[in-house]
């Protein structure tokens, strides 16, 4: 195996990785952020107020594009595993 497909094979996990973990990071540092502006807002200093938001829209994106996700994932795993033979040569 050539070092630019080495490389550019760790390239295009890395991308996987992250556009398959920024739905749920973003969605649960927005949350975050809302909850303590209110937290801010109200003198309010419970910490599960700022956690179990952030708990339930983690697990609300994954539910919603979870199919999405799992099928990105599959597709290129397929494509790594097809490509095997080619890549040995």
């Amino acid at each position: 195996m050539e070092q630019d497909l080495i490389v550019s094979l760790g390239q295009r996990a890395l991308e996987m990785t992250l556009l398959l973990a920024l739905p749920v990071l973003l969605s649960t540092f927005v949350v975050g952020l809302v909850v303590s502006i209110f937290q801010a807002a109200t003198q309010i200093q419970e910490m599960t107020l700022s956690y179990i938001p952030k708990v339930i829209t983690a697990f609300l994106v994954i539910f919603l594009l979870g199919g999405w996700m799992m099928r990105k994932l599959v597709d290129f795993a397929v494509e790594i595993f097809a490509n095997i033979p080619v890549w040995i040569r």
